[in-house]
């Protein structure tokens, strides 16, 4: 028991130390896992430690990951990106298998073992990719998505690699291998029990009606199983029986496929589209995403530990080379795929760079190919190194776009603000469903809006209607400098991560006061954060929809229109004047319902507000407690001619 919390301890402290000071450094939470398992190999060494178990455990945070992913899709956006899926990927995946396994034949490789080396290398990393692109928001851009419909294929590849990869076994090496796995077995790294499978031993067309009946489980019982059984779990009432079906049925599911023989990843990925319209869609999210990051901190930890440096000083040149020539390869077939697709500016590079390197399949096929006598022990553990090592190489080049790469796009993209910008200038940041319905209005009164946006292909088609857009990520100073932030009046932020809304809203209120800011708001407690940013007009996304809806339920049970939407406007200003009452007295550091002072006035607010909506006119006459609405524009002018 003491050496499982040693072990513990170690792992926590290493990511808890690493990973603030890595992205303090604008580095990024993979690359300080990363270096937290290489600083920490030594001690695991001591320990004698399987860092391979412990991999193959973490992976799971791969499959978590998948499903939450697939969460976030619906049917039809899947469907609406397979030219992509389909052509991309599939393009990816050949070409890249062809152009290693044609360099390693020129290496001096057989056929058999080029191939192999090429099927394995043509994969990348989905761990590290789609957590870098969510940690820089930029898994909606053009170059994320493009990378995702990768990804995504290439996890769907790793099926018919499994079923081919024994065909190529070459007898030379069988001898070899049995007496590796007889002493592993005996050693902790063989064999741990025997694999267990549904399929094994069966014809092909049996093979092939369990693995479909396997898929429609998945799809008909998310459908219509998951409903009921989480009703069921909710009648408890408790959360941590909810967390447990939660991540009995993620288990589950990637049990199935592990059975059938398919990837669990994909598997649980499907669960998740088809859950993505669920009402229980959110509170599974909220409770797998806690595990699915330390699952990732862990597997990130591991990589790192797992660098074998005996090897890699022995044959320093070689191996880095190799993994020089890997990153090489794939970067410039990725490249030119984007020729092809018309992926565009700095998200070309965005996909060419993000999926160079190889990925954590590497660490389970190379250790299939030796199991079956494909791949001989010693070139699986060369090449296992090279895996490594372009992992750890991959954080460096997303620092290489964003530094280097990303602020040339912006410039030729955006160039320099025109010296006739009108001094009434509208800036809008995001142009998704919140933005253009902005957008849309005000081009409707006769104002042109510039637009600002990482999608390349929304802007291009705004473009093409005469809009003055502009690409790029819209909390970069530098990209709001070229979009005249200087000259602009007011600025609309309409992105959707809550973290960048605020850090754009801080950064304007801070440096452009003269700007009037209008900000979107996830959810109340943001408005808080928001308010306390310096932003005094602040919109909750579904706020007004709601009030609508509770309009509409107040006419459905009586009330007359004209009656129902007075009532509703009431309600919005004294919404407004509590807002603002109650962001005086919020702290962020203190849970709400420990803050006395927040309790207190909320309670009071209440009262007030159930006078309210029982019609007391009185109760909500032009009380002067919470006198505060939003300033207007004229209002800011005024205070910017007083200095």
């Amino acid at each position: 028991m003491g050496e499982i919390l040693l072990l513990a301890f170690v792992f926590l402290f290493a990511g808890v130390v690493a990973v603030p000071i890595a992205s303090r450094l604008g580095l990024g939470s993979v690359l300080g896992y990363l270096i937290a398992g290489i600083l920490i190999s030594p001690l695991l060494a001591a320990f004698h430690v399987d860092v391979t178990s412990l991999q193959h455990f973490a992976e799971f945070g791969v499959v978590m990951m998948l499903f939450l992913v697939g969460l976030e899709l619906e049917p039809r956006l899947l469907w609406e990106m397979r030219s992509r899926l389909l052509g991309l990927g599939g393009l990816q995946v050949g070409l890249t298998t062809a152009a290693i396994m044609a360099a390693a034949m020129w290496l001096g490789q057989p056929w058999t073992v080029s191939l192999a080396i090429g099927l394995i290398f043509a994969l990348s990393s989905t761990a590290i990719v789609l957590q870098t692109l969510n940690e820089k928001g930029l898994m909606k851009s053009d170059g994320g998505q493009a990378s995702f419909s990768v990804l995504l294929f290439q996890d769907i590849a790793v099926i018919p690699m499994l079923a081919l990869i024994p065909l190529l076994a070459l007898p030379e090496f069988a001898d070899v291998t049995a007496i590796t796995q007889s002493h592993g077995s005996h050693d902790g790294h063989g064999d741990h029990g025997p694999a267990i499978s549904l399929v094994e031993g069966l014809a092909g067309w049996q093979q092939a009606l369990i693995t479909f009946a396997a898929i429609a489980f998945v799809v008909v019982g998310g459908r219509y199983l998951t409903r009921p059984m989480f009703n069921f779990i909710a009648i408890a009432g408790l959360r941590e029986i909810f967390v447990a079906a939660a991540l009995l049925w993620v288990i589950g599911i990637a049990l199935l496929m592990t059975l059938v023989g398919l990837s669990p990843a994909l598997g649980t990925f499907l669960a998740g589209v088809v859950l993505a319209n669920s009402e229980y869609r959110h509170e599974l999210e909220s409770n797998i995403d806690p595990f699915k990051g330390l699952l990732l901190g862990l597997f990130f930890i591991t990589v790192g530990a797992g660098v074998n440096f005996a090897l890699l000083f022995d044959n320093l040149s070689a191996t880095l080379l190799m993994t020089l020539g890997l990153i090489g390869i794939k970067a410039g077939i990725l490249l030119g795929l984007t020729f092809l697709f018309g992926i565009r500016g700095a998200d070309r590079w965005l996909f060419s760079l993000g999926l160079a390197q190889a990925g954590e399949f590497a660490f389970v096929l190379l250790s299939f190919t030796v199991a079956n006598s494909v791949i001989p022990k010693s070139i699986a553990d060369q090449l296992l190194l090279v895996s490594a090592l372009s992992m750890l190489l991959t954080p460096l080049l997303f620092i290489l776009h964003d530094k280097l790469i990303a602020p040339r796009f912006v410039t030729q993209e955006t160039g320099e603000p025109d010296e006739d910008m009108p001094q009434g200038s509208i800036i809008i940041a995001g142009h998704g469903r919140f933005g253009g319905i902005i957008n849309r209005m005000l081009r409707g009164q006769g104002y042109e809006p510039t637009v600002v946006d990482f999608s390349s292909s929304r802007l291009e088609m705004l473009r093409t209607f005469g809009f003055r857009v502009y690409f790029g990520d819209a909390t970069r100073p530098d990209l709001l400098h070229a979009a005249g932030i200087e000259h602009a009046k007011m600025l609309i932020v309409a992105i959707d991560d809550r973290e960048q809304i605020t850090e754009l809203v801080r950064y304007v209120e801070q440096n452009y006061p003269h700007v009037y800011v209008i900000a979107r708001a996830v959810d109340r407690s943001h408005v808080y954060e928001l308010y306390a940013a310096g932003c005094r007009d602040i919109i909750r996304e579904t706020f007004d929809s709601g009030v609508r809806a509770g309009r509409s339920a107040l006419e459905a049970l009586g009330m007359h229109p004209f009656e129902a939407e007075r009532r509703s406007r009431q309600f919005v200003d004294f919404d407004k004047r509590s807002i603002a009452a109650l962001a005086n007295v919020y702290d962020p550091d203190i849970p709400v319902h420990e803050n006395k002072a927040y309790v207190e006035l909320a309670l009071k607010i209440r009262e007030e507000d159930e006078s309210l909506l029982s019609g007391d006119d009185d109760a909500y006459g032009s009380r002067s407690g919470y006198g505060w609405s939003p300033p207007t524009l004229a209002d800011v002018e005024a205070e910017k001619e007083r200095g």
